[in-house]
């Protein structure tokens, strides 16, 4: 049994078996390393790098997998566990290899006694005045506080697995155990580096056990996966209910009016991206109160995690939501250069023998400043944890400011940090006990600002009539991220003209240009290509080139190329200036990014004479305006994201695209929120005319139960296969019951609980049938069963109170994607004979299709839609 993709489906349908064998897999090569080192004292170098290799392929890169899973099955905590562990295992097998590599080096000597040693030895063989030595450390720096950096990444995983495993036992009886384990394993695995063997031994008897749970939980679900029932116990019932933690909140981020619609067919992935905020600062402030001396270690722990958190932005922008697909992008990028840019600076530190001879901070912290406070303005639309959590990045953000004395500045930065995790901390078990409940829990505080306050403080500017909705074109959800990446590299390259006169100092600036501008742009490259965006990928593209040309001829002159190499770099800007015309053209939809393609032209001019040596003048000036515009366009970019108006103006488009002139549209239409216009479609409707109506999901054609005939043609309008059956549309559960079916009482129970909602639930067919549909008895299902809806939709309650029980199937050709606005279901138009408007659908995606025939036996999910199938199934369960 496998999925069409060839992947095994019983994994697919439940990824909870991949990440508790990976799990408990990878705590058995621990335990294998830590057993060993206990008996021998010091594992054989060759082992422990191969046990390592796996560790971080089967511990990170299958539960990865897992992880990635879980988010499309619409399972948050699974979802941020296994991609948190994923990260956990990659680092703690990175943190074996660099053990291996210090037992490899030249000079190598045991850790506790020799390591200061080496570090004197390596450093007298290196030339101050050689860079070329300086970028190339020695194998025992990089070694350097590496127990304090391994402590200082297990600390923040112990108090995440603690979180996890309680905020699991709310959801069944096996993973807490699991992540229990997990939570003692890395507590003994912390005291094993500062301590005897014998803790070695206590954490390799909790791996053990970590092994026996995961075990027992993988063939539980296994079992689930393909049976699709609960053989074995453990999954279905939680240890304690999680209601009662607290009361509802009904002061939640919804309260203010604000109504977001998201692709809900993926998780939320606010709990990940928490998660990973929460290690990042915790890993810094250890670094900078002193206790980690070299950031070698620290660089890999932090770019695992930065690269975890850029998973939580994708999938945000996978549900549509571009204010978080911003935020985690952001974050990810500045956890990224910070590291980059400490362990550069711990290198200098090295080559020179002074303690802060390499510290110098870079000016691109100011805009990092600037985008934080982008962020506090774009949530003040959410709720207080976003507008706190946001103020104190922007904390974090000011603490590494250039204008702070380099004596305080680390001070000031370990605190920042402290704080940030604290509240991280707090955001990612508020997050997860609220997505679990579906319940404002924990409190996250009310909507600062109301959603109608907030419009009306853009209403200055230019904006189109009240109550016109304007679409906001596909794709833009990536565009803040975009001019973020690119404002931070032109902002960072800044500085190498600031420093121009201590060179020595200008590769400070490669960590932040090639990381912002090329690593980071590459992934906002990857968003724009899942959408067919203003732009597409092609500007992104161009530019992820330029900034890492730019970032090598930087990197050049500090190694003093030779004037032919320099010509290399001047032909390179020459094909970069022609493209740059291309993309001003594609550029030509929207003012502002004109402007911000413009102006990069005459950046690419100023790069060719400095090629050539002949730019009279240093680039700081152009390098400003193209961050001011970079920085302009975020902040609009983000707000009409926010809103999904365009309360801040980007400027028109320079090309006057030719709109057809239709006087009338090509079927009538009918406002939902005007009587008339629903009594209009019902009319429509009765006379056997088939039109678009609006439902709880996403948009439906219906046609009369009255009139057989009328149903024929929505197969022919859809190009519907004549073997797929429609599905009958009722206003309310009375009207079922009006049938009298001879449904059992589990069946009536488990509708009772879903109706009204986004399932379908797929029942026998009966004489009872007659009572319904009257004529169309042959014409709706299949010749056993009929698919029910009862939407949760005032609007579509009312027509069926008005026109009887509806035939319906989504409005759109057969293979298409679903309509989620009335003007989609509008081309069909010159087919149909009406459109009931509504505006936006509620959903991105159409309802669960449930298959209720034994129901007294088993259940199971024949499409998976906007109630995911954990819900469905904790439902079933419950009934």
């Amino acid at each position: 049994m496998t999925s069409p993709e060839g992947f095994p489906a019983s994994f697919y349908s439940e990824p909870g078996v991949l990440g508790l064998l990976s799990n408990g897999i990878s705590a058995f090569l621990v335990l294998l390393q830590n057993f060993n080192a206990a008996r021998t004292g010091n594992a054989p170098v060759e082992v422990e790098n191969i046990l390592a290799v796996h560790l971080i392929l089967i511990g990170g890169i299958c539960q990865l997998v897992a992880g990635l899973l879980s988010f499309r099955k619409y399972d948050h905590l699974s979802g941020t566990a296994f991609i948190g562990y994923a990260a956990l295992w990659a680092s703690y097998g990175s943190t074996r290899i660099f053990f291996g590599a210090l037992d490899q080096s030249p000079n190598a000597a045991p850790y506790e006694s020799n390591l200061t040693t080496n570090l004197s030895l390596s450093t007298n063989t290196v030339s101050n005045n050689s860079l070329y030595s300086a970028l190339q450390p020695p194998v025992c720096y990089l070694c350097l506080s590496m127990k304090e950096s391994a402590i200082a990444g297990l600390v923040p995983y112990i108090l995440l697995s603690f979180l996890l495993a309680f905020c699991s036992a709310t959801v069944n009886y096996i993973m807490p155990f699991v992540f229990g384990a997990i939570t003692a394993a890395l507590i003994f695995e912390a005291v094993s580096l500062v301590s005897g063997s014998w803790a070695l031994v206590v954490s390799g008897v909790l791996e053990l056990l970590i092994l026996i749970f995961a075990i027992y939980g993988s063939s539980v679900l296994l079992l689930k996966g393909l049976t699709q029932r609960l053989i074995l116990k453990g999954f279905g019932t939680p240890l304690f209910n999680v209601l009662l933690l607290g009361t509802a909140n009904s002061a939640g981020a919804q309260s203010g009016g604000q109504e977001k619609k998201k692709n809900t067919k993926y998780a939320e992935p606010m709990a990940l991206g928490f998660f990973c905020d929460t290690i990042a600062p915790f890993i810094f402030a250890f670094y900078s109160f002193g206790y980690i001396k070299a950031f070698g270690l620290g660089t890999a722990w932090v770019s695992i995690i930065a690269a975890a958190q850029l998973l939580s932005s994708y999938y945000a922008h996978l549900r549509q939501d571009g204010y978080h697909t911003t935020k985690f992008g952001l974050h990810a990028t500045y956890w990224l250069v910070k590291a980059w840019d400490e362990f550069v600076v711990s290198v200098l530190t090295v080559d020179s023998g002074e303690v802060d001879a390499g510290r110098e901070p870079m000016i691109g912290n100011w805009f990092f400043v600037v985008a934080g406070l982008v962020l506090c303005v774009a949530s003040l639309n959410m709720d207080v944890l976003e507008l706190i959590h946001n103020m104190f990045f922007v904390l974090l953000t000011v603490s590494t400011v250039q204008q702070i004395p380099l004596q305080g500045s680390y001070i000031f930065f370990g605190v920042a940090c402290s704080l940030f995790a604290a509240v991280s901390l707090y955001g990612t078990f508020s997050r997860l006990i609220n997505t679990i409940a579906e319940k404002s829990l924990i409190p996250v505080g009310p909507q600062p600002v109301s959603t109608e306050r907030l419009r009306k403080a853009f209403t200055c500017c230019k904006h189109k009539p009240k109550g016109q909705e304007v679409v906001p074109p596909t794709g833009q959800t990536s565009d803040p991220l975009f001019y973020i990446s690119n404002g931070l590299a032109a902002f960072s390259a800044l500085h190498t003209n600031v420093s121009s006169s201590n060179p020595s100092f200008l590769h400070l600036t490669v960590p932040w240009v090639l990381i912002s501008g090329a690593v980071v742009q590459v992934y906002v490259g990857r968003l724009q290509v899942t959408d067919s965006g203003r732009f597409g990928s092609v500007i992104s593209s161009v530019y992820v080139a330029v900034w890492a040309t730019w970032t090598w001829f930087r990197f050049g002159q500090l190694l003093n190329l030779s004037p032919e190499a320099s010509y290399g770099f001047a032909a390179g800007a020459v094909a970069f200036l022609v493209l740059n015309v291309f993309v001003m053209l594609i550029a030509g939809r929207n003012m502002t990014l004109l402007l911000l393609t413009t102006v990069m032209e005459v950046l690419l001019v100023c790069f060719l004479l400095s090629a050539l040596q002949r730019l009279p003048y240093e680039l700081e000036a152009m390098l400003a305006l193209f961050s001011t515009v970079c920085a302009y366009g975020a902040l609009a970019s983000l707000v009409n994201v926010v809103f999904s108006q365009r309360l801040l103006p980007l400027g028109p488009s320079m090309f006057q695209e030719k709109k057809e002139t239709s006087p009338e549209p090509p079927c009538p239409v009918a406002d939902s929120r005007l009587t008339s216009g629903l009594l209009k479609i019902a009319g429509l409707l009765e006379q056997g005319r088939v039109c678009g109506i609006p439902t709880d999901t996403v948009y439906a054609l219906a046609a009369s139960c009255k009139n057989p005939q009328a149903i024929e043609k929505i197969y022919n309008i859809k190009d519907r296969p004549a073997e797929k059956p429609v599905c009958i549309c009722i206003s309310s559960l009375e009207q079922l019951v009006a049938a009298e079916p001879p449904f059992s009482p589990l069946l009536w129970e488990f509708m009772r609980n879903v109706y009204p909602g986004g399932i379908s639930c797929i029942v026998s067919k009966g004489d009872w049938l007659y009572k319904l549909v009257g004529p169309a008895y042959d014409r709706v299902g299949t010749r056993d069963s009929i698919m029910i809806r009862v939407p949760d939709h005032t609007v579509t309650g009312h027509l069926c109170d008005v026109t009887g029980p509806l035939a319906i199937t989504s409005a759109n050709p057969s293979g298409e994607a679903d309509s989620t606005h009335h003007t989609m279901v509008i081309r069909l138009g010159h087919k149909i004979q009406g459109v009931l408007c509504d505006g936006y659908s509620n959903e991105a995606v159409a309802s669960t299709v449930v298959n209720c025939l034994r129901i007294d036996e088993v259940i199971s999910i024949l499409r998976e839609g906007c109630v995911p199938a954990v819900k469905v199934r904790q439902i079933f369960e419950r009934v």
